[in-house]
Formats: C-alpha cells, sequence, structure tokens
C-alpha cells in the first residue's frame, strides 16, 4: 500500500499509532486558556472520544484529558501522520473523481510544514487559523474525499466531517462552514469554550477553506498596497529611499519583507519571536536582521541616503521601534519614517497575537498561560504606548494606516487615543488600508485571483504565468487608464514573483485582477490544461479578502457609508452563489482577518480540468464571485463601484442589477427632517 493510499485508508484503529506527543523540532502554538468547568471539561473529553470505538476510551481517554489540560485544547497528537505532509501531484492521490483529489491537494499544501504556521496543532496561519480541529478529523475528510463519486457532496461543520450526502455531479464536492454561532453567542471568551469543546473552530480566511498559498498572496496584496500608499500619500511612483515601519513576521505578515523591496523602499520590521524572523532571513525574505535599535537607526540613514531597497528585522518589540523613532525625531528634527502600519494578529491579542512591550517573548507566554487578567492588562497598556508614539510622528508628517488586523479597534478598546471626531461607527483617526488604499481598487472589481497547477511542476506554473499576461496585455488595450494601471502594477508582479521565488508549497500564482482579467484568464488555462501546455488540471481560488467574498466593517467593508457595513448579506449571497454556478468547493467563515464575530466571508475552490463543463463553470461562478460585490458597493454610493457594474451591464444583458439614484440636493433632506 503507497503511503498516500494509507493515509487516506481512514482512522488507524488497529492497532493504534504510537503516542509520539509534540513534535519538539517545530513551532507549537500558545496553549489556550478556554477556562472550562468540571462539568465542560468532561463534555470535551466525551466529544473527543466521539470519533472512536468504546475499546479505545480507556486508552485515549487519558492522553486526551492530559492534551486538554496542558495545552487548552485535544489536538489528538496521535493521529498526527508521520509521513511529511505537502501538495503531492494530483495524480498521486487515491481517489475517484479528480475534484475530490484536487481538495486533498489543497488540504495537504495548508499543513505542509513549510507552509503552515503551527503544523502539529493544524493551524495554517495568524496563529489560530484552523485547518481541521483534531488529526481524527484529519483522518477521516481524507477517506471521505477517496471514497466521493461525483454523485456525492462532503459536509463539513466547522472542522468536523458530517458525511458524504448524495447530490447531482453539478454541486460542490464540498460544502464547508467555520464558526457558524448564533450572532448574541459570538463572543471571543464563548469562541474559547466551543473551540475546547470541539463544537466550532476558527478558520481564518483561507486556512479553514483550504485555500492557502503561503505568504506570496499576503506578499502581493501588501505590494499593492505599498504602492497605492505612496500615490496617495507621498504622490509618487518612485518609493526609493522611503521608510515604512511595521511589525510582525508570521505567517501572513513575513510577507511585509519581500513586498516592500518589490515596491522599492526600505522596509524595516520588528518582530518578538525569533524563531519566524530567522525563517524569513533564512528564506531570503530578510536582506538583514538586527536586536540593536543602533544599528536600525543607522541603517534607515544608510538606506535612506542611498536610496536603495531594503528589509530588515528588528528582533524586538514595535513599540520600542516606534518610540526610539520618535526619539531621534524629537532629537534631531529628522523624520525616519514615511509610512507605517502594523500587523500583529489583534484579532487574537490576548492569546498570542500581540506581545507586550514591558515583558521579554518567554515572560509574555509565562503570564498568558498563568495570569489571563494581568496579561490582558499589560497588552492594552502596550497598545497604549504605541499609538501615543505613532500618533506624535504622525503629527510630524508620517503617513499611517491600519491593516486591517483589528490594530486600531483593539486600540481604541484599549482606550488609546484612536478616536476619530465626529467620525462613523468603522472610522478611526487613521483609516484601514481599505478606506483609503484598496477600497477603490475593490470597487473596481480588482481583487486577489489565484491558481494552483496540481502537477506540482514549475514548467506549468511558467506557462500559467504566461498565459496571464498576455491576457492582461490583451485585455488593457482597451480599458480606462485606472484599469490599466492596475494591470500594469500586476504584470510587473508576475515578473517580480518569478525573479523573487514567492513559491512556498504548492506551485500557485496570485494576481488582482476584476471580473473580465479573471474570467479571460481562467478559459485561457483551461484551454491550455485542454490541448496540453499545461500538464494537469489547475485549481482556481481566490483569498476570502475580496470584492465580494467578505462582509467586515473594519475592513473589507469599511469604505461602505449607507449604514450596512455591519450586515453580511453580501458574503453569504456570495457563498450561495458560487455553490449553484459551478464551484467545486465552498466555505462560509465567522471571522477571519480581524477576528472572531467581526467578520463574515467565504471562499471557493474550482477544478480546470480542461473540459467544456469546467469552462461554463468558470466563466459563469467568476463573473457572479464579482459581480455580486461591485453591486452591493455600487447600491451603497460609490462611484467607482457604479461605473464599473455599468460597464459590465452592457458587456452582459442578462445582468440588470437595481441602480441607486443618489440625493442631488441635501437641502431636501434638511427641509423635511426639519418639518
Amino acid at each position: 500500500m503507497s503511503d498516500l493510499k494509507k493515509l487516506c485508508s481512514g482512522l488507524p484503529l488497529d492497532p493504534l499509532p504510537p503516542n509520539r506527543g509534540r513534535d519538539p523540532n517545530v513551532p507549537h502554538a500558545p496553549i489556550r486558556t478556554p477556562n472550562l468547568t468540571a462539568e465542560e471539561e468532561r463534555l470535551a473529553l466525551r466529544n473527543a472520544l466521539r470519533y472512536f470505538p468504546p475499546c479505545h476510551h480507556a486508552t485515549l481517554a487519558p492522553e486526551f484529558a492530559q492534551e486538554l489540560r496542558q495545552y487548552g485544547h485535544i489536538y489528538m497528537y496521535r493521529f498526527c501522520p508521520t509521513l511529511q505532509l505537502r501538495a503531492y501531484p494530483i495524480d498521486q492521490y487515491p481517489c475517484r473523481t479528480r475534484q475530490a483529489a484536487s481538495i486533498m491537494l489543497m488540504i495537504m499544501n495548508n499543513l505542509d510544514p513549510a507552509v503552515a504556521q503551527f503544523p502539529q496543532e493544524l493551524v495554517t496561519y495568524g496563529g489560530n487559523g484552523q485547518v481541521f480541529s483534531n488529526w481524527a478529523q484529519f483522518c477521516l475528510v481524507m477517506h471521505y474525499l477517496s471514497e466521493m463519486t461525483e454523485e456525492q457532496t462532503l459536509v463539513m461543520y466547522s472542522g468536523h466531517p458530517m458525511g458524504l450526502f448524495p447530490s447531482l455531479p453539478s454541486s460542490p464536492r464540498a460544502i464547508i462552514t467555520n464558526g457558524m454561532v448564533i450572532p448574541n453567542y459570538s463572543s471571543r471568551d464563548q469562541y474559547e469554550k466551543m473551540f475546547a469543546l470541539g463544537a466550532s473552530m476558527y478558520g481564518q480566511m483561507t486556512a479553514g477553506s483550504y485555500c492557502y498559498i503561503g505568504p506570496q498572496g499576503i506578499v502581493h496584496g501588501t505590494m499593492l498596497t505599498v504602492l497605492n500608499a505612496g500615490r496617495r500619500y507621498l504622490g509618487t511612483d518612485d518609493l526609493r529611499g522611503r521608510v515604512f515601519v511595521t511589525s510582525g513576521l508570521g505567517g501572513m505578515s513575513g510577507a511585509q519583507a519581500k513586498a516592500a523591496v518589490i515596491s522599492g523602499c526600505i522596509g524595516v520590521i520588528a518582530e518578538v519571536d525569533e524563531v519566524p524572523l530567522r525563517k524569513r532571513h533564512e528564506q531570503g525574505w530578510l536582506m538583514e536582521v538586527t536586536s540593536s535599535l543602533d544599528q536600525c537607526i543607522k541603517r534607515i540613514r544608510d538606506a535612506r541616503s542611498s536610496k536603495t531597497p531594503l528589509s530588515m528585522g528588528y528582533h524586538g518589540n514595535i513599540v520600542d521601534l516606534w518610540e526610539r523613532l520618535l526619539l531621534e525625531y524629537e532629537r534631531t528634527g529628522e523624520l525616519l519614517v514615511d509610512l507605517g502600519s502594523d500587523q500583529t494578529s489583534l484579532h487574537n491579542p490576548f492569546n498570542g497575537g500581540y506581545y507586550p512591550v514591558s515583558l521579554s517573548f518567554r515572560q509574555a507566554n509565562q503570564l498568558m498561560a498563568t495570569d489571563a487578567g494581568r496579561f490582558r492588562s499589560t497588552v492594552q497598556e502596550s497598545l497604549r504606548r504605541q499609538i501615543k508614539a505613532i500618533n506624535k510622528l504622525s503629527d510630524a508628517g508620517m503617513f499611517f494606516w491600519d491593516y486591517g488586523n483589528a490594530f486600531l479597534l483593539e486600540a481604541q478598546r484599549a482606550g488609546a487615543d484612536v478616536k476619530k471626531v465626529d467620525g462613523l461607527a468603522t472610522e478611526f483617526r487613521y483609516p484601514s488600508y481599505v478606506q483609503h488604499i484598496m477600497g477603490d481598487i475593490f470597487s473596481l472589481g480588482f481583487g486577489p485571483f489565484r491558481w494552483v497547477c496540481t502537477s506540482g511542476d514549475p514548467k506549468d506554473l511558467a506557462v500559467t504565468d504566461g498565459i496571464a499576461t498576455s491576457v492582461l496585455e490583451e485585455i488593457s488595450v482597451s480599458v480606462s487608464d485606472r484599469i490599466k494601471q492596475q494591470y500594469k502594477d500586476n504584470h510587473r508582479w508576475i515578473k517580480e514573483a518569478g525573479k523573487h521565488k514567492m513559491v512556498v508549497g504548492s506551485q500557485a500564482r496570485i494576481l488582482y485582477s476584476d471580473q473580465k482579467g479573471r474570467v479571460s484568464i481562467a478559459l485561457a488555462i483551461n484551454q491550455a490544461v485542454a490541448d496540453g501546455r499545461v500538464s494537469a488540471p489547475v485549481v482556481i481560488s481566490r483569498d476570502h479578502h475580496d470584492v465580494s467574498g467578505t462582509d467586515s466593517p473594519f475592513r473589507e467593508t469599511s469604505n461602505v457609508y449607507d449604514g450596512s457595513a455591519f450586515c453580511a448579506d453580501m458574503a453569504v449571497q456570495n457563498f450561495v452563489g458560487d455553490a449553484f454556478r459551478g464551484a467545486t468547493w465552498v466555505s462560509l467563515h465567522n471571522g477571519g482577518g480581524v477576528g472572531w464575530g467581526e467578520v463574515m466571508n467565504g471562499g471557493f475552490g474550482l477544478l480546470l480540468d480542461g473540459t467544456a463543463d469546467a469552462a461554463k463553470r468558470a466563466s459563469l461562478m467568476l463573473n457572479w464571485d464579482v459581480s455580486n460585490g461591485v453591486a452591493r458597493r455600487c447600491w451603497s454610493g460609490n462611484v467607482n463601484a457604479y461605473e464599473t457594474i455599468q460597464r459590465t451591464m452592457e458587456e452582459n444583458r442578462q445582468l440588470c442589477v437595481t441602480m441607486p439614484f443618489p440625493v442631488q440636493d441635501e437641502h431636501v433632506l434638511d427641509r423635511a427632517l426639519q418639518g
């Protein structure tokens, strides 16, 4: 029996695999503190044992109880496979349909130790973005997928495989929901209990939907953000000699170093954890590493003077770095930072997402596990100090934005001075990057479209890169200058991505494209599979962080000002619409980016196998997947979205969108309300 066939044979029960515990050679998730009662601990244990016949309960119950008390969750380490998990080529998976094999490939990529942040805890990125809740679920899912036919659908409840259910060949092969909790009970504290009980799960965005492609995706998005920030705030495309200061070098935030260099600027990124910092340096994403603030300041001055692109990791706390930059300004009058942001995991501030300045990394982890209340207070004091320094540097001329990681939201909750005078509920002293930078791009229909070559062959990726480049060049001839600029940025990206070795894990690529570009690229790739230029099927997908996929009032929909920013109809409609228009699998999540209870988001995967059916599915589904969000943004009053959906209706007579009539005379409202 091959290793993959054995992996897909179900839970190994006869005999049970040896309990090897946690692997000391890989990073591990912070200890969780669900604060279960004795009765809840009993329930968590009972729930975990449901996966196993009673003859094994006496063996498994004590070790599961130990995991729960020692780590705050039952991960079932005994069942963590010994086979190296990675995106093996699609033809190596035992299956009855290639659609199922494509899902297996994407799951394996999410759990690849080269990709995943905490592989043994099944966390792909973001500190707590789970693929599954435990290893029993992984074993069952791989088995179900290997047995599935094209008249079955795998139903996933927050990591738990409910089973295979009869469906149509045109139906999705998997329907995934994560964290679908009744709204009044969707609090952070209740989540910790529900996760410990095995009742719910936080899938982040592309962790629990099996669509993560490594940090490449966020490199691209960050590059576009920095380029467009330069245009908006600094009035230039040329970022040489400009300094961008931020924090975080983990699964997502680690992209900032590479994005800074590709953009041409000087990126200085603080990180308290030496493991990801060293990992980014070894990958070549960080050019330099230092734990000295004096060296940081010296290298900033050197690189500014020579206008040399630089990515430097500061091994220390971001608050210390901000305060030192402020001290330099107060001493010399020299402002050493032009652009600033933050990518610490503040969707998870009290469980390893943010480390306070007054404690060492080790001290913080100890306090987190032993005195949650004191740790919370220490985090909030650190946030207040951080904002105080940022405010003073901003007053001196630095431009700062929130990166959609709940930084300003948590700073506000901590009592920091981030309030915007006369601002709406979604506005702070500083804009989110969606409000000022990427929101207009979303309203034009542009967002993070991606594909994965299931052969695992870099040659196939090179062919698809060439196809995408040719498509963008062809369709850019007849578009407005603004859209042409976006195509130009993405053409530059594809060239730079190959040069900078962006692939980690699966052979994947991402670019930002609008509706026309996505459909055209998908159809061209499908044709290349059909005629053999690409040797195996290709999975297309996107980040949930997109035009239509996410309702998030402090990020993706923070520039929606008609009062509907806190409504989630768009994301839910997108999930449902993708499902019956041809997606191979779909997902809908509570949480992602800014955290549990703060956002609803969904995604899809679609297998391009070179058939006419795949072309039809791709065209129908991708057109909907973009137009849904543009229509919603148009209705909210966005001018770019109005023009975009108007043009789309002219190109597709079957599309008929309700268009808004804006109030042209504000005095009409004044008179009506005064009367």
